[in-house]
């Protein structure tokens, strides 16, 4: 049996007349006064097939026992629409189908929710019966677009003269930052193979064996909780290259972008070159090293002034500094009581307001300010007429934090950014370490396998928190998109740095061994990044979280309802690894 001889996507005038085969779903079923209407639907649109009565009397019986989402297979003549029957928001609205045959390949139980809804479905929901999830147009589409931009990569990075090289998914368990996924092995009991966060020592390694450009789509695992840009398992392009420096990398990388967003027309770079900001200033004049740069509403230092008030709040304060809000002087009490409490909640002790109209400052702290000093807030903050100011008062960190995601939600709530605008930048000068409050020790900011920035290098045995790395981060529209470093490749520095980070001798012959050893035969400079996928084709599709363009992710608890994993395995199994459960 010939299934089809044209999808459900294809035809159009020119096929008037033609018989054709068709198999699909059916989308929708209507009976209109004895015709039968059905849009049959597959990956490639859909196509309006009708059955006539009086063409067919036994055909017309079976067209009415059809049902949403059944497969069917359909022989018939391409016709033209009646004028008023045409639909322009099809490709094949100009034409249907006249049925001559219908094949019933597979019935089907009433979905759990609508396939083509819009409405809002549970998400569990959607991943328990994500095969069903998938068949919607949208999920669809964004699945075709990660496809295409994972071309674009491999055409672009072919002709750049890159390989193609695969790295092991059984390593070895290292200290990288997040946990590890543990495989046990079976043929050595006791003994554990880790699945990696990165190929970051891989990579390394082939710059090593001298293969100077690498680059993988590669699976990164990491035991970590989800967020809406996170998941247990993500794709990262791999990319690592010798004899480069960090300039080398950005402008390979941005030229790579650039490619890559033709798969979308209407998305647009926001400024070429791409702008770029060190972490100091991203920081503060954005509290995140990570900003949407599609807008303003830059957060302004009032310390200074802050210092000199009566206000309590604001004088013994580490640092004081605000937002000018656009428009937003006419909130109300209430409407500012909840912005309050919604930086409470982002971890404030409270949210300080002053409404700025025609030349005067409305607020319950105007009274414990100078006329001019209230000027002079004004004036840092760049506030127009009729501009709400915002402070937070607290250390930097919080201060930071909170008008951030401040910064953030009124960027989204006043549509102040542009959807089809990419805003790349790049941040570089990252600290390499910073200290772990929880741990109470120094950790990488980064990873542990990068270069210092030579002037700092004085710094790593006495004040290694002033160190800073050559390091690099690819930011857009408020999204990490990638990371990447100079790395180190000097068997001194490299030991140094685990000193650093408390990391004894024989701990890191221990992990990092074969590193250590492979940087005494000639390691050349190198340097790479790591665009995440996930993250690129989210910002691409408009989706608010990456779960939305991955076929099969995990929900916010790293399970997969529809496979039901993680799972139980039976005893015997276990006997085999030489692995034990004790029960609480």
């Amino acid at each position: 049996m010939q299934y089809r001889n044209h999808t459900c996507g294809c035809l159009g005038n020119k096929f008037e007349g033609q018989k054709v085969i068709l198999s699909g779903w059916v989308n929708s079923r209507r009976d209109h006064g004895g015709l039968i209407f059905v849009d049959l639907r597959d990956r490639y649109g859909l196509t309006q097939i009708v059955s006539d009565p009086e063409h067919n009397k036994e055909l017309h019986k079976v067209a009415d026992r059809l049902r949403p989402e059944w497969v069917v297979r359909v022989e018939g003549k391409v016709r033209k629409r009646p004028p008023e029957m045409i639909n322009p928001k099809l490709r094949t609205g100009k034409i249907e189908i006249l049925i001559d045959k219908i094949d019933i390949l597979n019935e089907a139980k009433t979905p759990p929710f609508e396939i083509l809804r819009e409405k809002d479905v549970d998400e569990e929901l959607r991943l328990e019966y994500r095969y069903l999830d998938l068949r919607h147009k949208r999920l669809q589409k964004n699945i075709e677009l990660r496809h295409k931009v994972v071309k674009k990569i491999r055409d672009f990075l072919n002709k750049e003269e890159f390989l193609e090289i695969e790295t092991p998914m059984l390593t070895v368990s290292s200290p990288e930052g997040a946990r590890d996924y543990l495989v046990p092995s079976r043929l050595h009991k006791g003994k554990f193979y880790a699945l990696p966060q990165s190929p970051q020592q891989y990579k390394q390694l082939l710059m090593i064996a001298g293969f100077d450009k690498y680059f993988q789509i590669a699976r990164c695992l990491r035991d970590e909780d989800s967020r809406k840009d996170r998941q247990p398992e993500h794709t990262q392009l791999d990319l690592e290259m010798s004899f480069v420096n960090e300039e080398d990398i950005q402008k390979l990388t941005e030229r790579l972008v650039k490619e890559i967003i033709k798969v979308v027309p209407r998305k647009k770079s926001f400024k070429d070159p791409l702008p770029k900001l060190t972490y100091e200033e991203a920081m503060d004049r954005f509290g995140t090293d990570k900003p949407d740069l599609r807008f303003g509403l830059e957060l302004k230092d009032i310390s200074g002034v802050a210092k000199k008030c009566q206000f309590k709040v604001f004088n013994s304060a580490e640092q004081v500094k605000g937002i000018a809000i656009p428009g937003c002087a006419k909130y109300s009490r209430a409407e500012l009581d909840k912005l309050t409490e919604k930086a409470k909640d982002l971890g404030a002790q409270g949210l300080a307001w002053i409404k700025y109209q025609k030349g005067k400052f409305d607020s319950p702290i105007a009274k414990f300010f100078k006329p001019e000093e209230l000027k002079e807030i004004a004036k840092k903050l760049e506030a127009k007429s009729g501009d709400l100011m915002i402070f937070v008062a607290d250390k930097p960190k919080v201060v930071a934090s909170v008008l951030e995601e401040l910064r953030n939600y009124f960027g989204k709530e006043l549509k102040l950014a542009n959807q089809n605008i990419l805003a790349f930048a790049w941040i570089t000068d990252f600290p390499m370490f910073e200290w772990d409050e929880e741990e109470k020790k120094i950790v990488p900011s980064h990873h542990m396998f990068t270069l210092p920035q030579e002037q700092d290098e004085k710094f790593l045995d006495s004040e290694p928190l002033k160190v800073k790395g050559r390091l690099y981060d690819l930011v857009c529209n408020g999204v990490e998109l990638a990371s990447g470093s100079i790395r180190c490749h000097k068997p001194k520095i490299q030991a140094k740095i685990f000193e650093v980070l408390g990391i004894s001798k024989k701990e890191a012959q221990e992990k990092f061994g074969h590193m250590l050893k492979a940087f005494e035969y000639g390691a050349p400079p190198h340097g790479g990044i790591a665009p995440g996928l996930d993250r690129l084709v989210m910002i691409l599709a408009d989706e608010p979280n990456i779960r939305e363009v991955i076929a099969f992710p995990k929900n916010q608890k790293a399970e997969d309802p529809m496979m039901g994993s993680p799972g139980k395995v039976d005893q015997k199994q276990l006997k085999e690894l030489g692995i034990e459960i004790k029960k609480k």
